[in-house]
Formats: C-alpha cells, sequence, structure tokens
C-alpha cells in the first residue's frame, strides 16, 4: 500500500494543482512553516508547498500552540515571494481563507464560513487557522510563508477546546478525504492569491469572500486598545478591513493586526 505521501504526489502529477506549483512532504517536522521559512532562505521558487503529517512544534496566532496530531489532520504551508509591500501582506491570510473555506465545501461538502480575518468555522466552531509570516529584506519582503492547519479527521480534543473547536469527521460524521482536500486547498490557493497579488488588493475576491463571511450583518464587538464599541459588521473593503458600523451610524474600518473582534453570541 502507497504512503500517504506517495499517494499525495502521485495524485498530484495528474492534478491542476501541480502545474505552478511544487511539493515538499514530511512524516514528522517542526512546522511547516519554519520549514517553509528556511526553504525561503534557498533558491526555492514561489509555489512551494510544504505538508507534513505530524508537527511537533505547530504555532498558531500571537505564539499558542497548535495541536497536530499525525494520520488525521492537514499541516500546510506555501512559501511565496510577492513584489508587493509588507503593508499588503495581511492580505494574504483572508485570500487563505477564502481558498481554504472553498476546498472544504468542495471535497467534504460542508459549509465552511470565515470569521473575520481567517478562522473557518462550521456550526459555530473552529476548524481552520492560518498564520503568515514574512521575512523581510532591504526594501521589501524576501519570503512570504502562508502556514494551514485543518482539523479533518481529529475526533477528540482537549477538554479546553471542545466548546470552541471541531474537526470536518466531526461535522460530516464520516473520513474526509486528505489528500484530495490538500490538492484542492493548492488549487483554489493558487488561483487566489494570483488573482490578489495581480491587484495588489482584494477587490477581485472581495465578493466571494463576504459571501461567506459569518460575522456580515451581525452584532461584534472591537476590541480595540483605544477603546472597545458595539457594531454590525457589513462586510470588508478592498484592504481587507471589516466595516463596522457603530451604533451612532459611523462607519470604522478595523485592521486585523490593531484589534480583536469578538462575537456578541457564541464563537463567532
Amino acid at each position: 500500500m502507497a504512503s500517504w505521501k506517495e499517494e499525495l504526489q502521485s495524485r498530484m502529477e495528474k492534478h491542476a494543482a501541480g502545474k505552478e506549483t511544487s511539493l515538499l512532504c514530511f512524516d514528522i517536522i517542526d512546522s511547516t512553516n519554519e520549514e517553509a521559512k528556511r526553504q525561503g532562505m534557498t533558491d526555492a521558487p514561489e509555489g512551494l508547498f510544504v505538508v507534513a503529517d505530524t508537527q511537533e512544534k505547530g504555532r498558531g496566532r500571537r505564539g499558542r500552540s497548535w495541536e497536530s496530531p499525525g494520520g488525521e489532520n492537514i499541516y500546510m504551508s506555501v512559501l511565496l515571494r510577492p513584489s508587493f509591500g509588507p503593508e499588503q501582506a495581511s492580505m494574504v491570510t483572508l485570500v487563505a481563507a477564502l481558498s481554504v473555506a472553498k476546498a472544504i465545501r468542495l471535497i467534504a461538502g460542508l459549509p465552511a464560513m470565515i470569521k473575520w480575518p481567517n478562522d473557518i468555522v462550521i456550526d459555530g466552531k473552529k476548524a481552520v487557522g492560518i498564520l503568515t509570516e514574512l521575512t523581510l529584506k532591504e526594501g521589501g519582503i524576501e519570503s512570504l510563508v502562508c502556514g494551514i492547519g485543518i482539523n479533518v479527521n481529529q475526533k477528540e480534543f482537549p477538554e479546553e477546546l471542545k466548546q470552541t473547536a471541531t474537526s470536518l469527521c466531526l461535522e460530516k460524521g464520516e473520513q474526509i478525504d486528505r489528500t484530495g482536500l490538500i490538492l484542492a486547498v493548492m488549487k483554489t490557493f493558487w488561483e487566489d492569491y494570483r488573482a490578489f497579488s495581480g491587484r495588489g488588493d482584494l477587490s477581485s475576491i472581495r465578493e466571494e469572500y463576504e459571501a461567506l463571511l459569518v460575522n456580515r450583518d451581525r452584532q461584534v464587538r472591537v476590541l480595540d486598545p483605544k477603546g472597545e464599541y458595539t457594531g454590525i459588521a457589513k462586510g470588508i473593503n478592498e484592504k481587507g478591513e471589516l466595516l463596522v458600523e457603530k451604533e451612532d451610524g459611523q462607519v470604522e474600518a478595523v485592521y486585523a493586526g490593531e484589534v480583536s473582534v469578538r462575537g456578541i453570541y457564541g464563537y463567532v
């Protein structure tokens, strides 16, 4: 029987995802983001996807650890070498969120939605985390790495996560094809990323993103260090900022790097 790596490599050769991208697979690794960053220090090409069966030091946002059991989930990162500036890099996380949500809907048939800016939720619980990291050089970006962790076939979660985390298997009630989902993510991400990088903003994918935005037209609380406030999320602008209509009718553009948005009811 072919290993998961052999199956992935074989199917990639026949899949549209393999036409402009390349693949590096590991059984065990510290972190796919760390490996992608190491590859970024070499002459590795843009479009290199690093995929691992198990991560020993997976990380989420703000340095949080990311549970990475083997044989169950997807841990993958893509190496990019953008020509745009660091101020545009945060938009890549929204591109990835849209791409992953579309791939999940296609392969698993689940109603994956986006909690702004880049969490993927199903029925109010988080199933995907995305982490984008930059390596800078004089005059711009040397490399950008976008890491994607998808809870695919995991059935048990630590007690502290059971109320907020889920997996595709738990939601679907059956095992999900990890290989097919990896290939779908690679294809959708590359298509959406090229559309984004061609314009340097999210105008080409904004409508698609907003259609899957679970926060849209819902009450949110913006945890801004300058002062918290409540409003209705109306969508995003071309920079990926969340547009929040305050009680006085004023619309604020909320930047992901500055504030945290929490739903009034439930996880989202």
